[in-house]
């Protein structure tokens, strides 16, 4: 099932109990595990194949094959009967934005069903009259919300300044956008941020106004938000330790032995690095660094870029070259079919860089074998990305098909010829299935069934003989692997319509992109992604087999135990 919302569900977990030690003591570390009796699915091979047996010892796969075997070959066994129970390897998040997760735990949810309750714009306004009186928030501080939708409130718009200002008029407010690509900000916050009717729109950015006005309406979109979220993360820093556990075990709770921070500013990494240098990471975490600061974060010798440091490292840098499909500023070579706020002529979006820009970002990573991340959404930014690679490789004399794995975050709506230029180029795309779900009606709206229904063509790239993946974006859509498995299987939205039937993947299919090509994304496939002698033995034990239920069952499908290096870091209590 979906998490309704991430506060409700961490207070389940308490219930649930998230195991803080290994079920098996150090004193037996000298014994090995050996599970047998489920249904263990290795994940190595093109079709599916099952062992009977699989033993950890000292943190890694220390065997995989039958039981009597390993019975034979292995004295000191600690058996651990599974009774029928899934077992895959632990699910890799290529996708997610772990500090933001963490973040909302100190903010105002505006989730829309079925992840919150809000329904309009009054009941945004009355969760944020709540959160004042209940935090005993004095007037002058900020307040911070999180997961509205437009396009799921009753009055489809966004709040303005003024519905903000009636609940909340002695308090700056910036409420985020689930998309992250936009938000609404109310008087006070926009007069302490000085944005006004003289303020002008930034490059690859949108301040929406007031008809016949230069009033702000409190909307700020793309570039125009990052003072807003800038002052966000701030505010926040001095709160990243008391939720960085509590944010790990929903990470665990959900069958994640390696979660991603998807653009982590440079104060941050520094501060996950201190965590995992102190112990606290169960899991492993991986960061990307801001494009802002690339060419310094590469001549900074304190970042170990691709290289593990007690469980934690920067990957690689991410791009932000375009916006959000659903806010209408992801950029296209055709435009919306309807009405984009602020634009009236020819609305295809919003590039969030110059080609000139991207292209310099391109030459500088490549320059430095710096791994590249691109949040993408629109073909129009597909082709830029694809033209600051050429242009890249050209000026530098490197082939077009090294392998440098430059990572195309979410490509919605590429082409089919620009998937044929991936695998060209030794590109891979990382695709979000669950917008299928939460914005597959609304895309065949704005974009029309031909653009909608090619939404995350998982499909069609594995047929190319790409390798892609496909991830949650939280906070855009919740972490929660099993769903995003349902919806890359289903590709059903929420009126139960299929979008785009033909890019509908097996079960298997869908559990590759979160396992070994997760791992091959971040050039870990020789360390995890499968069960294979050798690798670490980061699994997820599931009560169900994806492979065998129905595949609109998929999605009540429950995680029972999540093991990192052998070490039991989340279990579901009565179901063991």
């Amino acid at each position: 099932m979906i998490n309704k919302n991430v506060i409700s569900f961490l207070a389940v977990l308490l219930l649930l109990g998230c195991a803080n030690s290994s079920k098996h003591s150090q004193n037996e570390t000298q014994a090995a595990n050996l599970y047998f009796n489920g249904n263990i699915i290795t994940m190595d091979t093109e079709e599916p194949m099952y062992a009977e047996a699989i033993v950890e010892q000292d943190g890694k796969i220390a065997f995989v094959g039958t039981l009597k075997k390993a019975e034979k070959q292995f004295s000191n066994l600690n058996k651990i009967d599974l009774k029928g129970k899934t077992l895959l390897p632990g699910f890799i998040d290529p996708h997610s934005h772990f500090g933001m997760v963490s973040n909302t735990m100190g903010q105002v949810d505006l989730n829309p069903k079925p992840v919150g309750t809000v329904e309009n714009i009054d009941d945004i306004l009355a969760e944020l009259k709540k959160y004042k009186e209940e935090k005993n928030i004095p007037d002058g501080e900020w307040i911070f919300g999180w997961g509205y939708d437009d396009g799921e409130l009753a009055e489809k718009r966004h709040p303005t300044k003024k519905d903000i200002d009636k609940v909340l008029p002695n308090n700056p407010v910036y409420l985020q956008h689930t998309s992250g690509h936009m938000g609404v900000a109310n008087s006070l916050a926009l007069k302490e941020l000085k944005v006004n009717a003289e303020t002008k729109n930034p490059e690859g950015g949108n301040i929406q106004r007031f008809p016949n006005t230069q009033d702000p309406t409190g909307l700020v979109q793309e570039t125009a938000m990052y003072p807003f979220v800038q002052l966000m993360l701030e505010k926040s820093v001095s709160k990243q330790a008391e939720f960085f556990e509590t944010t790990q075990e929903y990470y665990a709770s959900n069958g994640i032995t390696t979660a991603q921070d998807g653009m982590t500013d440079r104060n941050t990494i520094h501060f996950f690095q201190s965590q995992a240098d102190v112990g606290k990471l169960k899991i492993d975490l991986i960061s990307l660094a801001g494009y802002s600061e690339l060419e310094s974060n590469i001549k900074d010798a304190s970042l170990s870029f691709k290289k593990y440091k007690n469980g934690f490292k920067v990957q690689g840098t991410k791009i932000v070259a375009d916006g959000s499909p659903q806010g209408k500023t992801a950029y296209f070579t055709k435009p919306f079919l309807t009405e984009v706020p602020g634009c009236f002529h020819d609305c295809r979006g919003l590039p969030s860089l110059t080609q000139e820009a991207l292209n310099k970002l391109f030459v500088t990573a490549y320059k430095n074998d710096n791994q590249l991340f691109i949040h993408c959404n629109g073909d129009a930014t597909v082709d830029m990305i694809i033209s600051a690679h050429e242009n890249a490789c050209k000026k530098l004399n490197q082939p077009l098909d090294k392998d440098r794995r430059t990572i195309i975050i979410h490509a919605q709506f590429a082409r089919p010829d620009q998937l044929v230029t991936f695998k060209k180029y030794n590109m891979e795309p990382s695709f979000f299935t669950n917008h299928a779900y939460f914005w597959g009606d609304v895309h065949v709206k704005n974009l029309g069934k031909e653009r909608a229904y090619f939404l995350s063509p998982l499909a069609s790239s594995i047929k190319l003989g790409l390798k892609p993946t496909n991830h949650s974006d939280a906070t855009v859509t919740p972490i929660d692997p099993i769903f995003t498995i349902w919806t890359a299987v289903n590709r059903v939205s929420r009126s139960g319509a299929t979008i785009g039937a033909a890019e509908r993947v097996s079960p298997y299919q869908a559990i590759k992109a979160i396992t070994i090509n997760a791992a091959y994304e971040f050039y870990e496939e020789n360390l995890k992604g499968t069960l294979t002698k050798g690798k670490l033995a980061d699994f997820v034990i599931l009560d169900k087999n994806p492979l065998n239920v129905k595949p609109m069952e998929i999605k009540g499908i429950k995680i029972l135990e999540t093991i990192k290096e052998g070490e039991s870091i989340f279990a579901r209590e009565n179901d063991n």
